[in-house]
């Protein structure tokens, strides 16, 4: 399979003071999207070397089963914090652009999304995605109890906040208000020029899904 090693990527946020995130925590999320991308890497070179011929394909248990489902945590570790990452470093501010256009209308206003936001942030074990419909353009936000746990087909994350307590624990304390002041400050410190980049590209790719059909 052509694979290609992935490597970790450099982000404009570790550049920067982050209002209430500190840059402690930021090097040690950053450590452990590493470890992802190692894993990642990791997996696919087993799968790329099995037999699949002789590979047992047992749903209970085989090495097959196990190195697959491994890959996607894995993975899905490493694209997740890829996005999370990569609109912190923002002056944060209210929402702006088609982001705002469409939760506005999907929401009945900006304040009722983030507030939305707020409570799932508090509900999730593990990820917030704000993810963009491909099917209908809706935008919705799911709760990720494990980072590879897609919520739905066809969906495209445009917005991420990793809820897991390594994000918050440091800076906020392991507690429901820690998190809640946690959701505050990622706020504070969002892209919404990133955001909107996200939006685009997925207005893009619904757009030719619905020109191929």
């Amino acid at each position: 399979m052509p694979w290609d090693e992935i490597k970790p990527r450099q982000f404009a946020a570790f550049e920067k003071e982050l209002d209430g995130i500190s840059k402690k925590t930021m090097e040690d999320h950053y450590k452990l999207y590493e470890g992802y991308c190692k894993k990642t890497n990791e997996c696919r070179k087993i799968l790329n070397e099995i037999d699949y011929a002789q590979a047992e394909g047992n749903q209970v248990y085989s090495p097959l089963r196990s190195v697959s489902i491994d890959y996607t945590f894995a993975l899905l570790g490493f694209k997740n914090h890829e996005l999370y990452f990569s609109h912190l470093g923002g002056d944060g501010g209210e929402p702006s652009g088609r982001f705002a256009e469409l939760v506005d209308a999907e929401f009945n206003g900006v304040d009722k999304w983030k507030d939305s936001v707020r409570k799932a942030a508090k509900a999730a074990r593990g990820w917030v995605m704000v993810g963009y419909d491909l099917n209908d353009g809706s935008v919705f936000n799911y709760l990720l109890d494990t980072q590879n746990l897609w919520a739905v087909y066809n969906m495209v994350p445009v917005l991420a906040i990793d809820v897991y307590e390594h994000a918050y624990a440091p800076d906020f304390g392991a507690t429901p208000d820690g998190r809640g002041e946690y959701v505050e400050a990622f706020f504070r410190n969002l892209d919404w020029n990133h955001v909107n980049r996200q939006v685009a590209a997925a207005e893009a790719a619904k757009g030719a899904v619905e020109e191929s059909t």
